[in-house]
C-alpha cells in the first residue's frame, strides 16, 4: 500500500496522539494522604474499596500518615498530591501551606483525659499531659484550659504521636492526655476508669471542628481537573459512608488492619454529612464561618498573627463544580 502525503501526515498525527495518552494518563495520577482513624480514613477507604477513583478518571495510590501536618510537609516536598486535616491543623492552609478542596466532616470525638482523681481541668495544674502537637487534640486542650483560666504554661505538655500517647497514658507515664477516638477506646480497656474531662461538644456551635481535604497549591493552579475528579470521589464516597455507616466502618477496618470494633465508637463521634449538605453549608456561609472562628482561636494560640481569608484558601467554586 501506497501513502500519499495527505495520508502520511493523518497516520503521522495518530501516532503522535497516541504516543500523548501515556502523558495525558500521567495527569490524572494523584498520591492522596490519610489519617489511620475513622474520620481520617474512611473516605479514602470506601474510594478504594468502590474504585470510585478510577471512576472519575483518577489513577489513585493512597497512604496512611499519623497526622495532617506530615501530609502538608509532603505536599510541600511534592511527595503528595492531595491529604487530610484534622481541625487542629487547619492553622496551615490559614497561611497558605495547602488549599482545602472539600470539607470531610464535623467532629466530636476528640477528648481530654485524665487518670482517676483527676476532676477537672483546673486540677492538670502542674500535671504532665500527653498531646499530639497541632492536632484536634492539641486544640481541645487549648480550649479546655482556656475555659478554665489557665494557660498551656500551667501544664507540663509532652509532645507525643497518638500510639506514643496510648502507651504513656497506660502505663500511667503522664496524668492526662489531648486525644480522641479510637484511642481514647483503646485506652479505656487498660485503663476503665479514666475521667473524660473535656470534649468537643463543650464548645459547639460557637466552636465547629471540621476535617478537611487539601491539595497542593501549584496542583490547583496548574490542573484544576484533576482536583475537581478527585473532589468528584470525595463526594461519592462521603454519600456511600452516610448511607452505608455500619459497611463505612468495616471498609475502613480494613484498610487499617484493626478490629472493627475499635472504629465502631469513634464512627459515632461525628457528623455524617452528604455532598448535598456541604454544598448547602458551603452556598450558605457556614463553612467559611467555621473557619474564621477557628483563625481567631489559632491567633487566640499564638499559631499566627494574621491568616488569610477563607476565601483564598478554601476552594469552594472547585467543590461546587465537581
Amino acid at each position: 500500500m501506497t501513502l500519499n502525503r495527505r495520508d502520511f501526515m493523518a497516520a503521522s498525527a495518530a501516532i503522535l496522539a497516541a504516543g500523548a495518552l501515556p502523558a495525558s494518563a500521567a495527569d490524572d495520577t494523584a498520591r492522596i494522604g490519610y489519617n489511620g482513624d475513622f474520620w481520617g480514613a474512611s473516605i479514602a477507604s470506601i474510594a478504594d474499596a468502590k474504585d470510585l477513583w478510577a471512576k472519575h478518571g483518577v489513577s489513585a495510590t493512597t497512604k496512611v500518615f499519623t497526622n495532617g501536618p506530615i501530609q502538608v510537609q509532603a505536599l510541600g516536598a511534592n511527595s503528595l498530591e492531595f491529604g487530610y486535616l484534622g481541625p487542629g491543623a487547619l492553622w496551615l492552609p490559614a497561611t497558605g501551606k495547602a488549599k482545602i478542596i472539600a470539607v470531610n466532616d464535623v467532629g466530636f470525638s476528640d477528648r481530654v483525659i485524665a487518670q482517676a482523681g483527676i476532676k477537672s481541668v483546673a486540677d492538670l495544674k502542674g500535671k504532665k499531659v500527653a498531646v499530639p502537637a497541632g492536632t484536634s487534640g492539641d486544640m481541645l486542650l487549648r480550649l479546655a484550659l482556656a475555659k478554665a483560666g489557665m494557660k498551656v504554661e500551667d501544664i507540663e505538655m509532652v509532645p507525643m504521636d497518638p500510639s506514643t500517647v496510648v502507651a504513656a497514658f497506660s502505663s500511667k507515664q503522664v496524668d492526662a492526655a489531648g486525644i480522641w477516638y479510637p484511642f481514647v477506646g483503646i485506652i479505656k480497656k487498660t485503663v476503665p476508669d479514666l475521667v473524660e474531662i473535656a470534649k468537643n461538644d463543650d464548645f459547639y456551635p460557637a466552636t465547629t471542628f471540621p476535617s478537611v481535604f487539601i491539595a497542593r497549591n501549584d496542583l490547583v493552579e496548574k490542573n484544576p481537573d484533576l482536583v475537581k475528579k478527585v473532589i468528584g470521589a470525595i463526594k461519592e464516597a462521603q454519600d456511600y459512608r452516610a448511607a452505608h455507616l455500619d459497611e463505612a466502618v468495616d471498609i475502613t477496618a480494613k484498610q487499617l488492619g484493626i478490629p472493627a470494633d475499635q472504629l465502631k465508637t469513634e464512627a459515632g463521634y461525628g457528623k455524617l454529612m452528604t455532598s448535598a449538605d456541604v454544598v448547602k453549608l458551603t452556598k450558605d456561609g457556614t463553612v467559611a464561618g467555621w473557619f474564621r472562628a477557628m483563625n481567631e482561636l489559632f491567633k487566640t494560640f499564638g499559631k499566627f498573627d494574621t491568616s488569610l481569608d477563607p476565601k483564598d484558601y478554601y476552594m469552594s467554586d472547585l467543590y461546587l463544580q465537581a
